[in-house]
């Protein structure tokens, strides 16, 4: 019996599915896609990626999506749900780890939007071009008092959109954010097209290397770049989930919502990749990618400034709507385990949020926080709900969840693929990440 979300429903199809994209699109899609496709073989690479989103997002997003409309609420009422289907307590503790891991990423997460948001102001004033690069990015990552009014400013516009709650807050700027994400990328990649030596950019990213599929590390990092870009994690696709109405069907929304994400990355290696070539700078994942090498580009670039200023007020989009998704998840716990009122519940979040963040405002303290939440934290929540969803809660009870608001029936193999295929690679996700230095999300 589906319990009802305390804060409502999405208003439509489309805001939901624009908000989960909202919350997969982020700094993975823009910063690791493009290099890790290059650096693994090219197209060659897609092949694999492509295989994993389909299953991921068919059986672990709408999974996670199912079990939060069942419950109505975040990962520590749903799995202390599925936990009594068995008549087993505990659930509580347990779902409390995945969203100790969407607060741990918020607080490093907004640390780097902040930086962005800086860019973008760097973008406006002209400084961002006039600067060199490297001096630019640490005055603001390394000096922490020049970076705190940014990161304060990213929080307080993210508790703001959520203090208007879901329908009026999340729906709403998720209908702007996301379509102005993808047609400011779609701008730039044009441009990018006709830059002197794109081609090698374009090879990077599509000559296929098909000796690379004989690599077992092109489909682990593969897996791992479809699994968290899709953010399966336990957690905050849960939280949207139990905002979806039983009319819509899960699967399909699902499936949009991989499908988009999957363009996002398209279009940021398009846009970023050639670009790069194009002056002959190195295509290095990470921070130094985005605030270090794309700055040189845009400096040697005609309308460089209005160039980066597009680009990074679309990343500013990206993570405030994946940002908006971790706080939800905290504040909707917050609301029901403490019994506070809405806007209570969203600004305690933001309060802790920023509160740890402060600390670690340094880019070599961000950077040790972000490892341990991203490489032990996150997966494991990960794996707890792909088993409390699948093996707990069970296939049948999810399945008959899924056919609400579906007419078609689901696949005769999604049991087994969801039951023994998706929580089998969820385990492996988690050993990777363990094993292979610096994880593989």
């Amino acid at each position: 019996m589906q319990q009802k979300s305390i804060n409502g429903t999405f208003t439509s199809k489309i805001g939901f599915v624009l908000a989960a994209v909202g919350s997969a699109v982020g700094m993975g899609n823009i910063w690791m896609f493009p290099y890790r496709t290059g650096q693994y073989g090219g197209a060659a690479f897609l092949i694999p990626y492509l295989l994993f989103v389909a299953l991921f997002g068919y059986v672990g997003l709408s999974g996670e999506f199912a079990f939060g409309r069942l419950t109505g609420t975040g990962p520590i009422g749903s799995y202390e749900y599925a936990m009594k289907t068995r008549g087993k307590k505990g659930g509580a503790i347990l779902g409390a780890i995945p969203l100790f891991g969407s607060l741990g990423i918020a607080i490093g997460y907004s640390i780097i939007v902040g930086w962005v948001l800086r860019c973008v102001f760097g973008a406006l004033t002209g400084s961002l071009i006039s600067t060199e690069p490297e001096t630019y990015f640490a005055e603001m990552s390394a000096t922490p008092l020049s970076s705190v009014p940014w990161h304060v400013l990213v929080v307080v516009m993210t508790v703001a959109i959520l203090i208007f709650g879901v329908s009026g807050g999340i729906e709403k700027i998720n209908k702007v954010m996301m379509p102005a994400f993808f047609v400011l990328f779609l701008v730039i990649a044009v441009r990018v097209l006709f830059l002197p030596n794109a081609l090698e950019g374009y090879k990077y990213l599509l000559v296929p290397q098909w000796d690379a599929l004989l690599n077992p590390r092109t489909w682990i990092m593969a897996m791992g770049q479809a699994f968290f870009s899709l953010s399966v994690t336990g957690s905050g696709m849960i939280i949207y989930g139990s905002y979806l109405s039983k009319d819509e069907d899960v699967v399909h929304s699902s499936c949009m919502t991989a499908v988009l994400d999957t363009c996002a990355a398209m279009l940021a290696g398009f846009a970023v990749i050639p670009s790069v070539f194009a002056f002959g700078l190195d295509p290095a994942s990470g921070p130094k990618l985005l605030f270090i090498t794309l700055p040189r580009v845009f400096q040697q670039m005609p309308f460089g400034r209005l160039f980066a200023f597009l680009f990074f007020i679309s990343v500013l989009f990206a993570g405030i709507t994946s940002l908006a998704n971790m706080l939800e998840a905290v504040s909707e716990a917050a609301q029901t385990r403490l019994k506070l009122n809405r806007k209570a519940a969203v600004l305690l979040a933001g309060a802790a949020t920023l509160a740890v963040g402060l600390l670690i405002e340094q880019e070599s303290l961000m950077g040790r926080w972000m490892d341990i939440i991203t490489i032990y934290v996150v997966p494991i929540g990960a794996i707890l709900g792909a088993v409390m969803i699948y093996w707990v809660l069970g296939v049948k009870n999810i399945k008959h969840e899924l056919m609400e608001g579906r007419d078609k029936p689901l696949s005769r193999a999604y049991d087994f693929l969801a039951k023994y295929v998706y929580v089998f690679l969820a385990l492996v996700v988690v050993i990777c990440s363990f094993v292979i230095p610096g994880g593989i999300g």
